[in-house]
């Protein structure tokens, strides 16, 4: 035993006398083994080209879109802590915050305090909020007094239509999502319109509650399988008079059992979209004749059928997804007419 002792204390003596001899006699050698080498190129080896990285997870061009007021800050931060603790920890995908007023301070500190993603505040322009200056308010007011009449849910709320027609035409022309392809959009009716928080329209609102880790990237569903659409009227005059844009492959019968003249109400609970959709042509023209029509302030028009009835009469049918994901939003009660 002493004798392998002796041994191994030779072999280390003679071994660190030879690169102590070889240190002082070769510069190039000492250089490529010291310590300050070694810390510039971040690995043991010699050679940098050679260094072996780690690709970062792969992540789609794509975006969560909140839209809120500076007084919801409370309900937001536990919607945020649900979606950042289930899904959003794993894949860092950033936030965009919209309102009609600017954000305050203190809400942008709570905000960018609970995520390590990036986030960022946008304003919405006046012209795509507020009631068009061409919408005949006597009869809108009318309308909406008769609506309450009837006890129609938010049937007398103005503010409520101004959110259904900003989701429905304007919510992806805004500045900050251009550079972006997809969107999960977070929304709810009381949020945008001092509604109670049991009712919202394709959205995450602050009170869904995610009960299971989402170990997968629905955006990265949505790229590999070219879809448009993840969810949750057709006007038969829209299809006569722009047959062009309607896809010969759509997925109107999901809607309708009479090509249109009546149709069953899709609500989702949330809404994860092309951005592109949204942006061409045909979409743009469909909006714009709904819009014309004036009715989300004649009538109250919802942006989830809008949205529900555009993608089924211009996206083929292979690029919706139902039920990318479940979640467990409260009841929705109330007259839900359109």
């Amino acid at each position: 035993m002493r004798a392998i002792i002796r041994y191994t204390v030779l072999v280390l003596v003679v071994t660190i006398s030879l690169l102590t001899t070889i240190t002082f006699m070769h510069e190039g050698f000492c250089n490529a083994t010291s310590f300050l080498a070694l810390k510039r190129t971040g690995t043991g080896s010699l050679n940098p080209n050679t260094v072996t990285t780690l690709s970062p997870p792969r992540r789609a061009n794509a975006t969560f879109v909140l839209l809120a007021r500076n007084s919801d800050l409370d309900g937001i931060v536990i919607s945020m802590k649900q979606i950042e603790d289930r899904f959003n920890k794993k894949f860092g995908y950033p936030y965009v915050f919209l309102n009609e007023e600017p954000f305050t301070d203190d809400f942008k500190r709570h905000i960018t305090e609970l995520t390590d993603a990036e986030v960022k505040f946008g304003l919405i322009p006046r012209e795509h909020w507020f009631q068009p200056e061409w919408i005949d308010e006597g009869k809108a007011a009318a309308a909406r007094e008769k609506m309450v009449t009837k006890q129609v849910l938010y049937g007398g709320s103005v503010p409520y239509r101004n959110m259904c027609r900003f989701n429905s035409g304007f919510f992806w022309r805004n500045e900050l999502l251009e550079e972006y392809k997809y969107y999960w959009r977070w929304g709810a009716l009381y949020i945008l319109s001092g509604f109670p928080s049991h009712v919202g329209l394709a959205s995450i609102r602050p009170d869904v509650k995610f009960f299971c880790d989402l170990d997968y990237d629905p955006f990265l569903v949505m790229e590999d399988q070219k879809k448009v659409y993840a969810f949750t009227i057709t006007f038969p005059e829209f299809i006569k008079e722009y047959p062009r844009y309607i896809e010969p492959d759509n997925s109107l019968d999901f809607l309708s059992d009479d090509g249109g003249e009546t149709y069953n109400l899709v609500w989702s609970n949330f809404e994860i979209g092309d951005l592109e959709f949204w942006r061409g042509e045909a979409y743009g023209q469909f909006f714009d004749f709904l819009d014309k029509k004036g009715g989300f302030y004649y009538e109250r028009w919802g942006d989830a059928p809008v949205h529900s009835m555009g993608v089924a009469l211009l996206a083929r049918r292979d690029q919706i997804v139902r039920g990318i994901l479940r979640l467990s939003p409260p009841l929705l009660t109330g007259d839900p007419s359109v």
